[in-house]
Parts: C-alpha cells; structure tokens; sequence
C-alpha cells in the first residue's frame, strides 16, 4: 500500500510542476491571443505543450508506449476544450482581474485541469497494477 501511495503522489507532483510551467511559464502573448480560436495556432500549441509536458509523470504510473499515446491524445483534446471554453466565455466579458468573476472563472478552468489529472493519475496507475 505504501508504495502505491508514494507512487500516486510522484505522479500528481509531476503533473503539478507540469501545469505550473505550461501554464504561467510558457505562454507568450501570441498563445494566449490564440486561445478560443480554432484557426489560430495558440491554443493547439498550448494543449500540445501540456501533453508533451505530460509524458514524465505517466512514464513514472509506468504505462506502457501504446496507453501513453491515448493518455497523451487524450489529454491534448481535453486540454484544448477547456481552454477554448474559459476564452470564449472570456471574450464575452468586459471583466478584467480585479473582478470577483474573473477570478471564479479562472479558478474553475484550474479546477478542471486538476480534477482531470486525477482522473489520468487513477486510469494510469490503475492500468500499471496487477489485479
């Protein structure tokens, strides 16, 4: 049980340093301009900088080339999803970061990017465990 325990957590702190930098280190304004726009290339690189970002901590849960592939596909749609909804609301407000509602919407898009690596955490290390 420890060592399950000990596991769950090197994978969720991967994913943590993961997010940290994909999100507040390395986007550029042209990224963030990007975001909510299907024809713009911000966004899609943005998802893509969060799957690559991705392979250390389900290297570690220890899945195997083909899962890791899906876990990475996976995470790159759902990535781009919730992006493109929180800037496409965004864009419909006049709201900027001294308002209560900004703040809610961008703690509910973090939210969701924690709650989905749980969800990738759980499915990998559930795919690596003998039943």
């Amino acid at each position: 049980m420890d060592d399950i325990l000990t596991l769950t957590i090197g994978v969720l702190a991967c994913f943590q340093v993961k997010h940290f930098v994909a999100d507040y280190l390395l986007q550029p304004p042209w990224l963030i301009r990007g975001k909510g726009h299907f024809g713009c290339a911000g966004g899609y690189v943005h998802a893509g900088i969060h799957a690559v970002g991705s392979i250390p901590a389900l290297l570690l849960a220890g899945l195997p080339f083909g899962p890791l592939l899906m876990f990475l596909a996976a995470e790159f749609v759902i990535h781009f999803a919730i992006d493109h909804i929180k800037a496409r609301i965004s864009m419909g407000s006049e709201k900027g970061p001294t308002t209560a509602s900004y703040w809610a919407l961008h703690g509910a898009d973090q939210l969701i990017h924690q709650l989905t690596y749980l969800a990738m955490t759980a499915l990998a290390i559930g795919w690596t465990m003998p039943a």
